[in-house]
This record gives C-alpha cells, structure tokens and sequence, in this order.
C-alpha cells in the first residue's frame, strides 16, 4: 500500500510537458527503429520539448542538441523520403572506416572544447553533458543518413543518459532513455535484416 502511495505521490510531481515529452520521444525511437518515414514529424515536437525542459534544467549541451536535432529531424524527413520511385523506403548503409575515425576525432573534439565552454558556466555536468552530446550529434548524422552503426552508439550514449537524468531528478526522462536502449537494439536488429536483404 505504501508503495502505491508512494508511486502516486512521484507521479503527481511530474511535469505535463515532461509526460509529452517522454511519449512523443518513444513513439519517434520505436518509429525509426522499425523504419518509418513519421518518426520524423513526431520527432520534432518531442525535441521542441526538450528544448525547454533542458534550458530548465541547465543541461545547456543537451539543450543545443535538442536545436540540432530540430535541424536534423527535418533534414531526416527530407532524406527518407527522397527514396527512387521503385523503392519502398531507402536502404541501409553501413559505416565506413574513415567514417569511423572521423567521428572519433569530431567526439573528442567537441567535448572538449564544449565542455571546457560550459566549465565557466552554471551548467550541470560539463564534460559528460558535452561527451554525450557529442556522441548523439554523431549517431544523429548517421541515423538520418540511414547507417546501420547509428544504433550502437544510441546504445551507449542512451545507457550514459539514464545516469545523467537519475542524478538531474529527470526520472521519467531517465526511463525514457532506458527504454530506448531497448528500442535503439530493435533498430539494429531490425536495420541489420533488412540490409541482409539489400546485399542479397
């Protein structure tokens, strides 16, 4: 019973626009997971959320990120669609090695600089809040692009996440991100068959 009690009370302490935020956040994970063009639309209202709830946090790089995915979201749903008249959707790629050592270089690069930023700031975890952003501008690029690897550093970026959030008392944020580490190994699973399919 006092667990009960307990869950009501957390729940009635969220905040409406977090609730939105963390739904609309799912449905577009699981949407491009599973490869569908609206993942895109619903994206862009889950970041637009975001927005403000990390200005209110001071998680100012997650903040920026949610802004470059707002770009990004509508640079994907340009991209997806783009697809040759005989094709049902466009195909999976897979990561180049160059493209591998230049997302290294862009990751530690920019957390460094962004979190030596964001060190004279009142924002809450410089470097990991940096590290992580970078990490997702990265999978970001690649997610649109349509690159199978994308959801391998969703995996690892997202499992960062959920510690971030927990300490930031972002609680049903942090089980967002939990779920879409899930979700992020659906999308590579299913992404992988399909580019089975493709070289077939």
């Amino acid at each position: 019973m006092q667990l009960i009690h307990a869950l009501q009370l957390w729940w009635q302490q969220q905040s409406l626009l977090e609730v939105v935020g963390v739904i609309t956040g799912l449905l577009c994970v699981y949407l491009a997971a599973v490869n569908n063009i609206w993942n895109w639309p619903i994206a862009i209202v889950s970041v637009a959320i975001y927005i403000v709830i990390f200005y209110d946090t001071r998680l100012f790089a997650d903040m920026g990120l949610q802004v470059y995915f707002l770009i990004t979201n509508v640079y994907g749903w340009y991209y997806w669609s783009k697809k040759a008249g005989d094709e049902k959707k466009i195909p999976v790629a897979v990561i180049t090695r160059k493209e591998i050592i230049y997302s290294i270089i862009a990751i530690i690069v920019f957390t460094f600089i962004l979190g030596t930023l964001l060190k004279y700031t009142p924002a809450s975890y410089p470097y990991i809040d940096s590290f992580c952003t970078a990490c997702s501008l990265v999978a970001q690029v690649f997610l649109a692009r349509k690159v199978l690897e994308n959801w391998l550093i969703w995996i690892f970026v997202d499992i960062v996440y959920v510690g971030v959030y927990i300490f930031k008392g972002l609680h049903l944020t942090a089980i967002m991100y939990a779920i879409y580490v899930g979700i992020a190994l659906l999308g590579y699973l299913d992404w992988k068959k399909d580019y089975k399919k493709q070289v077939q």
